[in-house]
């Protein structure tokens, strides 16, 4: 939870310079985060209801985290193959 919140906030910071991503960079990186938020919410319910560790939901977030990194990362190079 608490890197979800680094992440978040460091995501926050970083739109001022969101003007220089492409297209399908800025749709992967949304999608993405989009994915990795509903992650933690699941993970965080499952170890609310006993189901999961803490270390486990933050495994599962981490996952997901690193997903939306690499989505983001094939958008900007879908991106640079396309000129953008």
């Amino acid at each position: 939870m608490k890197k979800f919140i680094a992440v978040a906030a460091a995501t926050a910071l970083g739109l001022g310079v969101a003007a220089c991503d492409g297209a399908n960079e800025n749709a992967m990186e949304d999608a993405g985060e989009q994915q990795a938020e509903v992650v933690n919410e699941q993970a965080e319910a499952m170890e609310d209801a006993g189901q999961i560790t803490d270390e486990q939901a933050d495994a599962m977030t981490d996952a997901a985290e690193d997903k939306a990194d690499a989505m983001e990362e094939q958008g900007e190079a879908m991106d640079e193959a396309s000129g953008n």
